[in-house]
Parts: C-alpha cells; structure tokens; sequence
C-alpha cells in the first residue's frame, strides 16, 4: 500500500510558501505486485524504487493547464456535489485501538487535506466484509511498520463507502514531513493500474467538499501525494480527476464557493 512516512512527531518543515508549491508528476511507475508485497513496499520516496521521475515543473504554485488525460482514459464528468457523506465508524472494520497512543500526536487543528491511493488492486472486491478484511490488513501493516495506527484518517472503497481510520485529532502518518495539521484520505486501489470507480469518485468529491467547509480548507489547500513528495501516488488514472475537480469552474469550486479554483 502507499506507505510514506514515520510515524514520529511530524513537525512543519516547510514554510507556507514551501507548501503551495507543487511538483506535478505526469510519469506514473510505481508497480506493485499482490497485497503482501505492497503492504511492506508501498508508495516508497526512494526514485530508484517506486520508478518516480522528478518532474522539471518544480516550484509551480498552479496546477497546469495544459495537462491532457491519458489516450486510454475515458471522460468522466463528475455530478453535481450535494448532500453530507455517511462515514462508518472504526468499528466497522477493526477492534482495535491505537498501536501507540503516545506515539499519535495531536493534529493542532485541520489546515489542508492530502489524496491518496493505497496502491493495492482492489478491483475484485465486492462484499463489505471483504473491503473491512483489506483495511484492516493495513492498519496491521502500518502498525508493524512502526507507526501508531492506520496512516489515512478516512478510507473509500471502491463501491463508495467511508471508513473511519485514525482519530482526525490525532496527526496521520501519511505524507512525510507534512501530517501535522493535514487530513489524509485514501481510495483504495492500484490507479496506476486501474482506474477509480465512479461511486469511489463521486464519494471523494462530496467528502473533499464537506471537510473543505467543516474547516475552512481552501481549494489551493487541497493537494495530492505527489504534490508535496516525491511519489506516483495517487496514481497515473486518479492524479488527473484531482486536477479536473480543483479546476476553476470545478466541481469542488462550485461546491464551497471557492471560485478561484485552480487553473
């Protein structure tokens, strides 16, 4: 799964300046094989691992425009954003508490919110109970990593459903370097190697707009994995349905009223 920090005290170590900016990576890469082999490898920030290609757009502040969906992905047109979205509780998939309390540090407040895939196929899934097996396969994996708990703060599968994970008071261990202050969602999938499911998209728009009004995130605030590391999460088929959604005239500027989008 795309595993990219410690689990330590994730002090900001970069300005706000720093943050803004986003290094768009349009090379995919990152291959995994089956759910044991990525569950200890993951998304890795080591170049000669994960196949990442440093891009030479670093230090762009917007995201660009003239970025074209690969010829083999259909056009998606995302609906209309309405509505709250159900989240099930923890206890839907695990019995367990945090590994660590100690070591789950407080989050200070949300400030921005991070993308994700877990970089593991999940396209055969099909029952609830095999979604909730999955998760909590990660939740052990992180655990056995070192960190405190499960990394993301919520889960999406791919029939849409929310998960809760880790406490959102409590920082994530989802971006290295960069969880104090940033919620982290996941869709759990490989979309270097298969695309999100339109429920899976549908549910990621209306829950990235409800957290976005829940804690006054701008849309400039609302990044991508591989926006703020050096990664192919959250793949090469999800990246470019995060840059249509945060577009101006967008379907999350038209849902929070932040018509500035990005262009």
């Amino acid at each position: 799964m795309c595993m990219d920090d410690s689990d330590g005290r994730a002090h900001e170590t970069a300005s706000d300046a720093l943050l803004a900016r986003r290094s768009i990576v349009t090379a995919g890469g990152l291959l995994l094989g089956g759910l044991v082999v990525s569950a200890l490898t993951g998304c890795n920030n080591n170049s000669a691992r994960s196949g990442w290609k440093p891009s030479s757009a670093v230090g762009v502040t917007r995201l660009p425009g003239n970025y074209t969906v690969p010829s083999n992905e259909p056009a998606y047109t995302p609906p209309r954003i309405s509505g709250g979205v159900q989240v099930l509780p923890r206890s839907t998939w695990t019995r367990a508490g945090i590994a660590r309390p100690s070591e789950a540090y407080a989050m200070n407040g949300v400030g921005r919110i991070t993308v994700h895939h877990s970089g593991v196929d999940s396209s055969s899934l099909r029952s609830q109970s095999q979604v909730t097996r999955q998760i909590e396969s990660f939740r052990q994996a992180h655990v056995r990593n070192g960190w405190a708990d499960i990394g993301y703060h919520y889960i999406i599968d791919p029939q849409g459903r929310v998960y809760a994970g880790r406490p959102i008071d409590r920082q994530g261990a989802h971006v290295k370097d960069e969880n104090e202050h940033n919620l982290g969602i996941m869709l759990m999938g490989n979309f270097d190697r298969q695309r999100p499911t339109g429920d899976a998209l549908n549910t990621l728009q209306r829950l990235l707009a409800q957290e976005m009004r829940r804690y006054r995130v701008p849309l400039a605030r609302v990044y991508t994995h591989q926006e703020l590391r050096q990664t192919a999460c959250p793949g090469r088929n999800l990246q470019p349905q995060m840059i249509s959604m945060r577009a101006r005239g967008g379907s999350l500027a038209q849902a929070t009223g932040d018509s500035g989008g990005l262009a």
